[in-house]
């Protein structure tokens, strides 16, 4: 695939499309459990033209200065993995309709990569929500959804599960939602936590394990099913699986697929009853909730790493500071801190300077406003 760049004054459609966070409910995801993702105030911008042409597709992103082409009657994957992402897209589209026709587009982020907030599905559903858009597929939202994420299985190859597609597409600006990742049932919640906010602290680390990681606790997930459901057989998922009925199992599962198991049968109840302190705005109850998590994550799950375990470590000594764990599939990227609006200047420049000294590597830290999910922009 030969690399193009190509600039246009006018645009046939411009699409914002954000990325994520997950207030708690983190792996529950591809084990049928409850989440509680909203998208975020930090998107990646599309803007489409059609070119005329029949087959050729010309991609370029502003962030990378880099782009490619491809034609629509010889999509294959690509050995350069960002392009994979848009490739995935348009083969799954493919499967479900014939009225694809050349485009130009060019893409604009201000996601930081690697941070843990889902620039990937940000990508994939702007792209399918603009190609629906300017040539009147009539796909649902929940198509381009699923769509997205068949692309990210079948073409980039990680296993996710549907959390991160559903909040980028679905998301209601002010809420968080609610999603049984069993059922797709879903519910908004509104997300009044004032006078506190929502802080990431982005690490700026990538440990490179997170991909073939996340594979493999979703296979260990799966162990520890096929083996409960000898004695259980109308156990699908973890989401079946009780505490009690996990502990009659401790013998037969290996230590790392009981501690696995543990992990997220406790995450799916704690998303639940974090819902019911939102809804009753009891947001120290939040807080606590979420340094659990991340006790899980690090310990049962052990997915963190040093330098995550520093900052939440870090952020317990601030009573501004109510909760704090990682976020995202791990070994690297974001802390979600839920920190009092008059101490955020003030946490970020010493967890920045304590971080700097213990690492050597420079924090970054942004608000996240909970936001409206995939749109086209009017203005």
């Amino acid at each position: 695939m030969k690399e193009i760049e190509f600039n246009a004054s006018n645009w046939d459609l411009i699409i914002d499309s954000p990325g994520r966070i997950n207030i708690i409910g983190e792996h529950t995801d591809y084990n049928h459990g409850f989440v509680l993702p909203t998208a975020i105030d930090k998107k990646i911008q599309f803007k489409f033209n059609k070119n005329g042409s029949l087959n050729t597709c010309n991609i370029h992103s502003n962030n990378f200065n880099t782009g490619f082409s491809f034609e629509l009657d010889a999509v294959a994957k690509s050995e350069k993995q960002w392009e994979n992402y848009v490739l995935g897209v348009i083969y799954e589209i493919q499967q479900l309709s014939n009225k694809l026709q050349g485009f130009d587009c060019v893409l604009d982020s201000d996601i930081p990569v690697g941070s843990g907030i889902s620039s990937s599905a940000a990508l994939e559903c702007g792209l399918a929500f603009g190609l629906n858009e300017l040539f009147d597929l009539k796909l649902s939202k929940l198509t381009i959804v699923e769509l997205s994420q068949r692309a990210e299985h079948n073409y980039v190859g990680t296993k996710c599960g549907i959390m991160d597609q559903f909040a980028s597409v679905m998301s209601k600006k002010d809420h968080v939602i609610l999603l049984d990742c069993q059922s797709l049932d879903f519910e908004y919640v509104p997300i009044k936590i004032e006078p506190f906010k929502i802080l990431l602290l982005n690490t700026n680390v990538s440990h490179n394990l997170a991909s073939g990681e996340y594979n493999i606790r979703r296979s260990q997930c799966e162990e520890g099913v096929k083996i409960i459901k000898k004695k259980y057989p109308e156990v699908q998922t973890l989401r079946d699986v009780s505490s009690t009925m996990l502990n009659e199992f401790k013998d037969e599962l290996s230590e790392v697929i009981f501690k696995r198991c543990t992990y997220v049968i406790e995450e799916k109840e704690r998303v639940l009853n974090t819902v019911a302190a939102l809804k009753k705005s009891l947001s120290h109850k939040l807080g606590e909730n979420m340094y659990k998590t991340h006790d899980g994550l690090q310990n049962l799950y052990e997915v963190s790493c040093p330098e995550l375990d520093f900052l939440v470590d870090f952020s317990k000594n601030y009573d501004e500071v109510i909760g704090a764990r990682m976020m995202g599939g791990g070994f690297g990227g974001c802390t979600i801190n839920i920190i009092h609006q008059d101490a955020v200047a003030s946490f970020i420049k010493e967890a920045s300077k304590a971080y700097f000294e213990k690492y050597n590597i420079k924090l970054t830290a942004f608000e996240a406003m909970p936001s409206e999910g995939t749109s086209i922009k009017t203005t």
